[in-house]
């Protein structure tokens, strides 16, 4: 083996690691960026969910209202200007609750990032696996890296001493 042809093996491999270095470092800050949007994502799941839930509880009680100014009605139906009251109180009842429920069927298809956060979580995984992957390969590389230095360093005081001899004599 030539010195040259060491030379250019020995570059080759700093090319090589270099292009790993920059892929693992790249994968990590994906990795990153793909954990601060699963956190913000479970963060607006719990609020969605909260939200849910007090919408649950607001259908719940305009549900009760509704029940109890129906129940008043009928019973307005003798009395003529308190019916026309209910019927009014009634209906605003009944477009609160279609408003509820409509924000309750926003907040379920809310919902669906869970799906996709989950998605996320898998992805986060798999390139955590491929930078440790990469991480091995760098680490392997620059033991290979030392290793031919070592020995480059060696042929090289086997030339210089072998230059000496032949100059000695």
């Amino acid at each position: 083996m030539s010195l040259q042809s060491i030379k250019q093996k020995m570059e080759a491999l700093r090319v090589e690691a270099d292009s790993s270095q920059a892929q693992a470092d790249e994968l990590k800050a994906k990795v990153n960026t793909l954990q601060q949007e699963n956190l913000a994502k479970e963060q607006e799941i719990k609020s969605l969910t909260h939200k849910n839930q007090l919408l649950e509880s607001e259908v719940e009680k305009l549900e009760s209202g509704m029940k109890e100014a129906k129940a008043a009605a009928e019973e307005s139906r003798q009395h003529g200007t308190q019916n026309e009251s209910l019927q009014r109180r009634l209906q605003l009842l009944e477009e609160e609750a279609e408003e509820s429920d409509r924000n309750i069927r926003e907040t379920n298809e809310k919902s669906g990032i869970l799906i996709k956060l989950r998605q996320t979580d898998v992805k986060a995984g798999h390139y955590e696996r491929k930078v440790k992957a990469l991480e091995s390969a760098r680490d392997q590389w620059e033991e290979k890296y030392e290793e031919m230095t070592k020995k480059y360093n060696a042929v090289k005081k086997e030339l210089e001493d072998f230059q000496l001899e032949i100059g000695n004599i």
